[in-house]
């Protein structure tokens, strides 16, 4: 006799036994699995019984596909939907030396969300935006800089890390097209110190450390005294492993309250005081009817990028041969290629943008 009372035979016998009711289970699975894809009008009397006589697996096998139908809708969603940093991201694909399907970056324009954000913005309504997103379109909706941070930069901006303080050089056309990652020389030099430019854009696997267009501070202390954050077409994949953009050291119930506008299934859905699965325009279409604000169209004559525009100098006009912004789409931009245009005052445009987290205060929702 072998430890345990069983003999080696008696042990086979066992296991020939535990083996051949894990096949007929599989085998049952399988029947059931079959029959419920058909339509129920199509199942046999026997059919129903055995399904009857399952209701475990029944229960189990429509669970396994809801998941997978759950994960299939997010992945089309995430799909259809342009992203920056992804893997079939703008900034990716660019990086691959692969063309971007989407519009010419530079013909972007702030949305109505865009528009939105900034007027409430105006109305003391939104202290912070923190955005993810480079195209630097919260900066040329009228957004005043110290209430901007985008995190992963702005293609418009490039820097001179030798000044102290780092030197800003806002440009009219995008400063990206020779960097990549861990690679940021744009090819210009630094019009006081003559070091060399780069570029502010934070890539995969990188941390960034510039104080702007990051402005790391003030998302912080924005989020550490809201009450509501509002979440506007952002996945936040990303933005998750920020703890302190969530106020993780607070108890729950001091945290500010969550609010999502995503068509996307996000890692904080279940965070949520409310999740709306809706197109970002939509919903701040409805928000600024509800509070009687009135949303101004955007206006490249107004944008504010062509008064914050540093030209290039002489012999820098072949230093890029991406296209440059014009006031207005039918104006060619005057002198050699990439040539800032003349600035005018900014008279005033409260615009916003959809694709972004928000930090906000009071009288939100």
């Amino acid at each position: 006799m072998a430890a345990g009372g069983l003999s080696r035979s008696e042990r086979k016998a066992a296991e020939r036994v535990r083996r051949l009711r894990e096949e007929q289970q599989r085998e049952r699975l399988r029947q059931v699995s079959r029959i419920l894809r058909k339509a129920a009008a199509e199942r046999s009397a026997e059919e129903g019984r055995l399904l009857a006589e399952s209701e475990d697996l029944v229960t189990e096998l429509q669970g396994r596909s809801r998941r997978r139908e759950g994960l299939k809708r997010r992945q089309e969603e995430a799909t259809s939907i342009p992203d920056y940093r992804g893997p079939n991201g703008v900034w990716t694909l660019l990086q691959k030396g692969r063309s971007v399907s989407a519009a010419d970056l530079s013909e972007a324009e702030p949305t109505l969300t865009h528009m939105s954000i900034a007027r409430l913005h105006e109305q003391k309504l939104v202290q912070h935006v923190v955005s993810q997103n480079c195209d630097g379109l919260h900066l040329r909706s009228g957004l005043p800089r110290t209430a901007i941070s985008e995190l992963h930069g702005n293609m418009y901006i490039e820097v001179c890390t030798a000044c102290t303080p780092n030197r800003e050089y806002v440009r009219v056309f995008d400063v990206t097209e020779r960097t990549a990652l861990h690679r940021h020389q744009t090819g210009r030099a630094c019009h006081k110190c003559g070091a060399q430019l780069r570029d502010t854009i934070v890539h995969f696997g990188e941390r960034g450390t510039l104080g702007q267009p990051l402005n790391w501070e003030a998302a912080t202390q924005a989020a550490s005294k809201a009450d509501t954050i509002l979440c506007l077409g952002s996945s936040l994949k990303v933005l998750k492993k920020y703890p302190r953009l969530w106020c993780m050291t607070k108890p729950p119930s001091r945290r500010p309250k969550l609010y999502i506008v995503n068509l996307q299934w996000t890692p904080k859905d279940d965070w949520a005081a409310l999740k709306l699965h809706g197109k970002c325009d939509d919903v701040m279409q409805l928000l600024m009817d509800e509070l009687g604000l009135e949303i101004p169209p955007y206006s490249r004559w107004q944008d504010p990028i062509f008064s914050l525009a540093t030209p290039l100098r002489a012999g820098e006009e072949g230093s890029h041969s991406r296209k440059s912004l014009c006031r207005s789409r039918e104006e060619p931009p005057p002198g050699d290629r990439g040539s800032p245009l003349s600035s005018a005052p900014v008279l005033g445009g409260w615009f916003g943008r959809g694709c972004a987290k928000r930090t906000k205060r009071k009288k939100v929702l």
